[in-house]
């Protein structure tokens, strides 16, 4: 038995190696245009253990389609799909979320086998043949007897599986599957469902469903080959909406089998005229070359000199940055939004998946940076969802809203754009979305009334989250008033900066924290600073995914103004060292405090900043220590080596702000505050046709202090460099020493 296993592995392996295809080797040395293939540099499988919730499926830069593997599909541990230590695929799905705390997608899974069909089709697969890299996923199914490999286009995924040539080819096709939040919404978060076989060669339909959010997809499947047969298979649960099928194929004297999956949110036709589009005559290897040319024209944005791990580690987090946003609408622009209509983007685009709550902090000021062609699509984009819906995107899933997580940070995006000089949306119009957006209170998040009335959000009438709420709300406040600002808008300036500083009134001076406040002025009583709260969680409390030790510096717009409460530089120093060296562990758990030093927790958004504000208490020794601490240890060249959920690309621009050696401690101000480069050189390849060039001299493992910084060969002296000096073009020395 173990000698029939032993042959059977060496045969998969052996035809694994040798098929016609895209093999091992050849992907990661290719030499593109005479240019360097930087796809060799990313590892998708980063993220994947632990809970970095990514995954390792086929990409194509801000696409609609993500094929790839599911090795789990209900729970937390599944938000991707995906979890590095598994040992089976249960099959292939057409999209995930990349790095979120929350499920959903893994739609349409398709999983083929030889031979006869078995009651369980999940297969056990040898780790030695799983290979991942932009725009490609390939894997032998040890029990299924079958190579598995995916590439995609922007709204199409190929599959290509080849068979055991002396066995029956077969497909499992399983419309019900999906991710979802337990083993129970399996059967339900299908509400609707059609499949129609239009032929032998063609499955169209639609499903319905609901996770995260209710939204439609529909879909077309192509086969290079005829079905022969189809068996539609029992309902494991009378729930079930939708139906799974085998489908048996006629390979004539071939082995592979080809498939296109087309999606669209408006209806089979635009499904259609998607695969007609990008998938009509085209192989397999011709769109994997197409993808991997084009995730290269992204990665080439950066050129960095540096260890072959420390490529590993930033060309990675350039890939996850480029996962999402994603374009749903149709190649004809059409797409469905908030309102469930069929609307026509006038950009021919309409980006979702933006997670707001996270990427407005350096995600969305590094698009600004490497991407502005997408800034004003991403803009005009939100502008009509805000239209649509009468709020501005808060977390928008497939165009549709999630009202997760808390404040609108679409907000600050619009304003960042604004401020830097984007051009390609009307002002007055993005004004107005905003000031709608933060006063008019058509959205659970609100709650303007009482906010206004009290200064805060009083915790006995907003039960949860009710100190984060008045911080985040607080910065979007800011940005709308300094929007307000330049367009002359004197009367909402005043308004929104006074908003702007209710944070005040949730400072206890007793405590040294932010804390919560009832609607009669009285502090929470007891009060434990280092108690964990999260709305979606089952512990509630007065904050999101923290605590009060993280959130009372969670003051983006006014860090000094918050130094000031603390009674100045010398005493909110302690108050942040006590932060980073408590050894008192929290009170209670959540599964997105991770990373923690002392009580700072890198693995969530709210302490991301928190390390650059020694540089506001003149201490700049210590934000250059913490950031060298924080990239070597939880941004790691292996499958846990992120310290928390990527969260849409957001924990990846952190790291890569902080390697160049700057950070937008508040994302609107223009200001890159100074931290410690991490790379030898890193070089900045603008759209504008302009570099900006970042080298750090005698850069070591003991050399990661600052000595000097020069900026185009002058001594600079600011704590910070403006965007303005990056997309000038220029050069930025940094003179590194161990002297602190």
């Amino acid at each position: 038995m173990r000698k029939t296993l032993l042959f059977s592995l060496l045969v998969l392996l052996t035809l694994y190696i040798t098929i016609t295809g895209i093999g091992c080797t050849s992907q990661n040395s290719d030499v593109m245009n005479g240019d360097e293939d930087l796809t060799k540099y990313v590892n998708p499988f980063i993220g994947t253990a632990f809970t970095g919730h990514t995954f390792p499926g086929a990409t194509y830069p801000l696409g609609f389609m993500q094929p790839g593997p599911e090795t789990g599909n209900f729970s937390w541990d599944y938000c991707s799909g995906y979890f590095y230590d598994d040992e089976k695929i249960n099959g292939f799905s057409q999209n995930r979320l990349n790095g979120t705390g929350i499920v959903d997608f893994g739609d349409l899974l398709l999983q083929p086998f030889s031979g006869e069909k078995r009651e369980d089709l999940s297969s056990t697969f040898n780790k030695s043949t799983e290979v991942a890299t932009p725009g490609f996923y390939s894997v032998v199914l040890t029990d299924n007897d079958v190579k598995v490999e995916v590439t995609t286009a922007p709204h199409v995924a190929f599959h290509r599986y080849t068979y055991n040539a002396d066995k029956t080819a077969g497909l499992l096709a399983d419309f019900q599957s999906g991710l979802v939040w337990s083993k129970d919404r399996i059967s339900t978060h299908v509400l609707e469902n059609v499949v129609n076989f239009e032929s032998d060669y063609i499955i169209t339909g639609y499903t319905r469903r609901r996770e995260w959010t209710e939204r439609t997809y529909y879909f077309v499947i192509e086969f290079d080959k005829p079905i022969v047969s189809k068996e539609l298979l029992e309902q494991r649960d009378p729930r079930e909406k939708a139906p799974r099928y085998i489908l048996n194929f006629d390979l004539g004297n071939d082995s592979v089998l080809n498939t296109k999956v087309a999606m669209s949110t408006t209806g089979i036709e635009g499904a259609k005229a998607n695969l007609a589009a990008e998938g009509k005559e085209r192989s397999f290897d011709d769109v994997y070359k197409d993808a991997k040319k084009e995730w290269n024209r992204y990665l080439s944005k950066v050129s960095i000199e540096g260890t072959d791990e420390d490529k590993t580690n930033f060309y990675t987090a350039l890939y996850h940055l480029y996962i999402q946003p994603n374009n749903i609408a149709d190649v004809d622009g059409k797409y469905v939004g908030p309102n469930g209509k069929i609307s026509q983007s006038p950009t021919g685009k309409f980006y979702s998946t933006l997670s707001q709550w996270d990427t407005f902090r350096a995600a969305f000021p590094m698009y600004t940076i490497l991407s502005p062609e997408i800034i004003n699509d991403l803009v005009n984009n939100m502008l009509e969802f805000s239209e649509q819906k009468g709020h501005l995107p808060i977390w928008a899933l497939m165009g549709q809203e999630t009202f997760t997580m808390i404040g609108n940070h679409s907000i600050p995006m619009v304003v960042d754009a604004y401020l830097k000089g984007f051009e390609g949306f009307d002002a007055e119009r993005a004004y107005s979305e905003i000031k709608k957006s933060l006063t008019e209170g058509k959205h659970k998040n609100a709650g303007w009334e009482e906010y206004d009335k009290y200064g805060y959000y009083p915790y006995d009438l907003f039960k949860v989250e009710s100190v984060s709420r008045s911080l985040e709300s607080g910065f979007d406040d800011y940005c709308a008033a300094i929007m307000a600002k330049k367009l002359g808008k004197t009367e909402d300036y005043e308004f929104f900066m006074n908003r702007s500083g209710f944070y005040k009134n949730h400072y206890d001076n007793e405590t040294k924290s932010m804390r919560p406040k009832d609607s009669k002025g009285e502090w929470l009583t007891p009060f434990d600073p280092y108690r964990l709260a999260h709305a979606d969680s089952n512990i509630g409390g007065h904050y999101t995914e923290g605590n009060a030790l993280q959130y009372t510096w969670h003051v983006l717009q006014d860090i000094p103004g918050l130094i000031e409460l603390l009674g100045g530089k010398e005493e909110a120093g302690k108050v942040l060292d006590f932060l980073f060296t408590t050894e008192q562990e929290s009170t209670g758990t959540l599964s997105d405090v991770t990373g923690l030093i002392g009580q700072y927790a890198h693995g969530n958004e709210p302490s991301h900043h928190i390390a650059y504000i020694y540089m506001y208490l003149d201490r700049p020794e210590d934000t250059q220590r913490l950031i060298r601490q924080i990239c070597k240890n939880f941004y790691q060249n292996k499958p846990d080596g992120l310290i928390g959920n990527d969260d849409c690309g957001q924990m990846s621009a952190w790291y890569m702000f902080s390697a160049m050696g700057f950070y937008p401690v508040n994302p609107v101000s223009g200001e890159l505050v100074f931290g410690a480069p991490q790379l030898p050189k890193t070089t900045l390849n603008l759209d504008n046709g302009k570099t900006f060039t970042i080298e750090a001299i005698n850069l070591s493992e003991e050399n990661m202090y600052i000595e000097k910084i020069e900026l185009n060969g002058s001594i600079y002296t600011e704590k910070f460099i403006t965007y303005d000096d990056i997309m000038n073009g220029g050069e930025l020395t940094f003179y590194m020493t161990s002297n602190q």
